[in-house]
């Protein structure tokens, strides 16, 4: 017998983000999963160089390489929809769990807690999951505004302003040292 997660994965391509926004450049589940991965690498990085932390960078990675893939079933739920009130949340967050129960169906029984265990994180893990999360989800809405488009202004603000109270030292020097370069032409990035 075949078993589905892998195929079911691989269908995260189709899931689009950001879906009450008009979007320049449309944004899919894959692509903001894979950059979402490398920002929380980085962070873990960071926050083991600078900062003294003993974060296991790879296994960040992975765990937010699928942090999303119960909206593989849900789509991606608007974030003021998400959290509209505390019963939408509570709801939503079992409709999620319940997305994953089916994907961890779709794996042979001696995987199952390898991909389990993905979805088992710490408080550091959450953090910069999180943290990583909001950072391309700011960096989307600076590409929007740079190519014109004024829809992602109220997002970007809320997303600068929940960083910034996320006091998150690792989301901070990411963004000083990192987040001027993505404004930035190709041009100029190879040349430095």
């Amino acid at each position: 017998m075949q078993n589905g997660f892998f195929a079911m994965a691989f269908r995260m391509k189709y899931i689009h983000r950001w879906g009450l926004m008009y979007s320049v450049h449309p944004e899919n589940l894959s692509t903001h999963s894979l950059e979402v991965a490398v920002c929380a690498h980085a962070l873990a990085m960071i926050g083991n160089l600078h900062f003294g932390k003993a974060y296991d960078a790879d296994r960040i990675a992975a765990k937010a390489l699928y942090h999303d893939v119960p909206e593989i079933f849900t789509g991606d739920i608007p974030t003021p929809v998400k959290y509209y009130s505390e019963e939408t949340h509570v709801s939503y967050a079992a409709v999620e769990s319940a997305a994953l129960d089916k994907l961890f169906t779709m794996l042979p029984a001696e995987l199952r807690p390898s991909y389990e265990s993905l979805f088992e994180y710490s408080d550091d893990e959450k953090r910069l999951i999180k943290a990583a999360d909001k950072i391309c989800a700011l960096l989307k809405c600076r590409d929007e505004a740079h190519f014109g488009n004024p829809d992602f202004a109220e997002a970007e603000k809320t997303l600068r302003e929940s960083i910034a109270e996320a006091s998150c030292e690792e989301a901070n020097y990411f963004l000083e040292t990192f987040g001027e370069s993505f404004s930035q032409p190709i041009d100029t990035l190879i040349k430095k």
